[in-house]
């Protein structure tokens, strides 16, 4: 489910240069930039901590996709999981974690986009040697 209790898809609720109201199917994007709770402790927490990196793991289009200065680190992620590298997924996204951290405040984001049809066991291998390569990064 891409939406929260209150029907508002978090990954259109950032407060963007693009953000629009939205409320077609399951893209609904809060009734203004940031209204719901679980955005705003998403901003707090990014501005405290300062990240030099982010990753954020999605599904289905297994790929690996980037917002901001983040082409070569998604580089070594691919060669690590075999899924090509994306700079746009294919489609608008308005009000998206990834413009707002990755374009808009220039933090390399990454977000890898997992095959959902595979078992987690299959997964936990590369994942974790993500995990270990970030950790130099």
């Amino acid at each position: 489910m891409r939406t929260n209790s209150n029907g508002v898809d978090l990954n259109r609720n950032f407060p963007t240069k693009n953000w629009i109201l939205s409320e077609k199917d399951n893209f609904y994007s809060g009734s203004e930039p940031a209204s719901e709770e679980e955005t705003k402790f998403v901003i707090n927490t990014i501005k405290r901590i300062k990240p030099n990196l982010i990753l954020t793991l999605h599904a289905p289009y297994k790929v690996v996709n980037y917002d901001g200065p983040a082409k070569e680190i998604s580089e070594k992620i691919s060669e690590i999981t075999g899924y090509p590298v994306e700079e746009s997924i294919g489609y608008p996204t308005p009000g998206s974690f990834g413009t707002w951290a990755g374009i808009e405040r220039n933090i390399p984001t990454v977000t890898l986009e997992l095959d959902e049809d595979i078992a987690v066991e299959e997964l936990e291998e590369p994942v974790f040697k993500i995990f270990n390569m970030l950790e130099n990064y």
